[in-house]
């Protein structure tokens, strides 16, 4: 009798071991969980979300309004949250509405209903348990930044009455007007987070340039400590993400994105109309070209120089003036791969040196032949684009000015892993960090 005695001692024992071990190990996951939870979502605005919908996973959310020149868009993130790691991007929900914030400049009240419908969506797509642990911010490009001050404070507070009466919890600085800066460093943050860059693993990070109408950014993270000490202090900014300090330079150059600097390499002034029947005449044009260009709600009258000068050393040389001195080059950029959007990706679409869809590779070398093909063809006529010559060749002149060798390699896309490359996704992470951090 004895034996089956010990035995069964020894059974309960080893069950008792099994229970307590499979205990011990649930506790740490949910601990785990809860610390990681902890680390995005600490501030008094927020409680913990709930557990995930699926066993095992937990997902959290974070809503951003683009309020951009032309519309207003909402981008709704699902981040995929595992223990000691960095979050993953589960979904991404986008719906724009027309027309900007800044058309609304003369009657703010009339913005609401517009946003009111976009939070419309993101109700319906965050799950209720989690509204009240779903940060909310809007952010405003150019549109509100070229309108009068006054003007651009009363649209941000009708936005923040439309969020005062909604579900999702923010701040005072949830809506704000974006600098040029920070428009540059969240887009780095989502090119390389959808890279693998920002996950603490080996993967280097990459640099970013972005053309629009108004500015063009450049935003790298130096690997020479000669980069930082050199460089203007501006041009270098710091910050943490995922528990991880980074340094960047990034830069804005406002008034050198691709619309303003056609308009001061055609001679005129920004936000001045041209007077009476005063023309803009440029060698940038085609000799026999005459037609009219609206920028920034004035419409210029334009016209070609009379043919005799090659198009594209006279173009070359009134670029070349224009942005003399005005923009700042960094050497590190020759060794770093960079990625281009917006009007570098448009332009490049237009050369037929990438595929429109799914964009490729280029050679700064590649702007260069082009502005040259295009400006020859045009001195027989302007063609489909009558601008096309201006904008490659003030896209080869920047690249070149900002450090780029004709031998360098750009990659372009429009979308990584199927995700848009705006700064969208990038500042909603810097926002969610920066309420961690208080």
């Amino acid at each position: 009798m004895k034996i089956p005695k010990l035995a069964f001692i020894f059974l309960l024992v080893v069950c008792l071991v099994l229970y307590l071990t499979y205990v011990k190990r649930r506790f740490e996951n949910r601990n785990m969980t809860k610390s990681l939870l902890e680390q995005l979502y600490r501030t008094d605005l927020h409680k913990r979300p709930t557990s995930a919908e699926v066993v095992g996973e937990t997902f959290s959310y974070g809503i951003m309004f683009d309020a951009g020149s032309t519309g207003t868009r909402i981008h709704i993130f699902q981040f995929k949250l595992e223990p000691n790691a960095s979050p993953k991007l589960g979904s991404e929900i986008f719906k724009a509405i027309k027309p900007g914030l800044s058309a609304y400049a003369d009657d703010p009240e009339k913005c609401k209903a517009g946003l009111l419908a976009l939070l419309e969506v993101a109700k319906q797509t965050v799950p209720p348990a989690q509204w009240s642990s779903t940060p909310l911010a809007l952010r405003a490009t150019a549109g509100l930044r070229l309108l009068p001050g006054e003007k651009a404070t009363h649209l941000l507070d009708k936005v923040r009455e439309v969020f005062d009466a909604s579900s999702f919890p923010h701040r005072p600085d949830s809506v704000s007007i974006m600098d040029g800066t920070d428009e540059g460093v969240s887009a780095w943050i989502t090119v390389n987070f959808l890279l693998g860059g920002l996950h603490g693993s080996k993967v280097p990070t990459v640099g970013m340039l972005d053309l629009g109408g108004g500015s063009t950014q450049i935003t790298f993270s130096p690997q020479d400590e000669k980069t930082i000490q050199t460089s203007p202090i501006d041009y270098v900014t710091s910050f943490q993400m995922f528990n991880i300090s980074r340094t960047l330079y990034s830069h804005s150059y406002l008034g050198l994105g691709l619309m303003s600097a056609r308009l001061a390499v055609l001679g005129g002034v920004e936000g001045q109309p041209v007077g009476g029947s005063q023309e803009l005449v440029s060698p940038c044009l085609a000799p026999d070209y005459t037609g009219e260009w609206e920028h920034a709600e004035v419409t210029y009258t334009l016209k070609g120089q009379k043919a005799g000068e090659p198009i594209y050393e006279s173009c070359l040389s009134k670029v070349e003036k224009m942005i003399y001195k005005r923009v700042q080059k960094a050497e590190e950029v020759k060794q770093m791969e960079f990625y281009a959007f917006s009007y570098y990706y448009d332009r490049a679409v237009d050369l037929g040196l990438i595929d429109e869809k799914n964009g490729g590779s280029l050679r700064v070398s590649n702007y260069v032949d082009g502005a040259k093909s295009v400006c020859k063809n045009m001195e027989a006529g302007a063609g489909e684009n009558p601008f096309l010559c201006l904008d490659l060749t003030y896209i080869s002149v920047l690249l070149q000015e900002l450090g780029f060798p004709l031998d360098k390699e750009l990659k372009l896309a429009r979308k990584i892993n199927d995700v848009e490359t705006s700064w969208a996704l990038g500042a909603t992470f810097y926002y969610m960090e920066s309420l961690r951090r208080h």
